[in-house]
């Protein structure tokens, strides 16, 4: 798996297009979309924007495929997968948070788990249109400011993202806590519309 990483990085934007449509169809990679983005930013800063670029679009493809895969088996996963633990918190969170739970994960650099949360949305109906308008929302930013982050502080550009992960997860409590509260704003007001 490794040699096919470093073929795929000696590709530049073409190979981390297919590093990101890989990872995000639920197949993890040794060394990350995210690393590899950041590397490909200080090593080669001409394609650091066409490669956040590719890894968007990758990402996004990528997506789609797992939508696609949890819409025929993700039940089944589900079941197995959300019985107790981890899995299971993640799916009571997207039944009471709904999109927030594959928004937040999608935007941060922090590795946080998204495969429950898109099998979540395929099984439970959320429309294929939506949960990519959501993915794209939160990828757009995520591959753009990693570019500019390598771009910017060069080699530093990881030990600046692990010394300032406490500052990230604040962020994206944050941004959960107001995202969930515009959501139950909006569902009120379409309640007291529907009356």
């Amino acid at each position: 798996m490794r040699k096919l990483v470093d073929f795929l990085v000696a590709l530049g934007p073409l190979g981390l297009l297919a590093m990101a449509l890989i990872d995000s169809a639920g197949v993890p990679l040794p060394g990350g979309v995210d690393a590899t983005l950041l590397l490909i930013a200080v090593l080669r800063p001409e394609t650091a924007w066409w490669s956040a670029g590719a890894a968007f679009i990758g990402s996004v493809l990528g997506n789609a495929i797992l939508f696609s895969l949890a819409q025929k088996g993700g039940q089944a996963y589900l079941d197995k997968h959300t019985r107790t633990g981890r899995g299971l918190v993640l799916r009571r969170w997207f039944v009471r948070y709904g999109l927030v739970t594959v928004f937040i994960p999608a935007l941060l650099p922090i590795p946080l788990p998204m495969k429950i949360p898109v099998f979540c949305t395929a099984v439970f109906g959320v429309s294929r249109t939506k949960f990519l308008a959501v993915i794209a929302a939160a990828r757009l930013p995520h591959y753009f400011a990693l570019a500019w982050l390598g771009l910017q502080l060069g080699q530093d550009a990881g030990t600046w993202l692990k010394s300032h992960l406490w500052h990230l997860s604040g962020f994206a409590v944050g941004l959960a806590v107001l995202l969930f509260v515009l959501v139950r704003l909006s569902d009120r007001g379409e309640e007291l519309n529907a009356r």
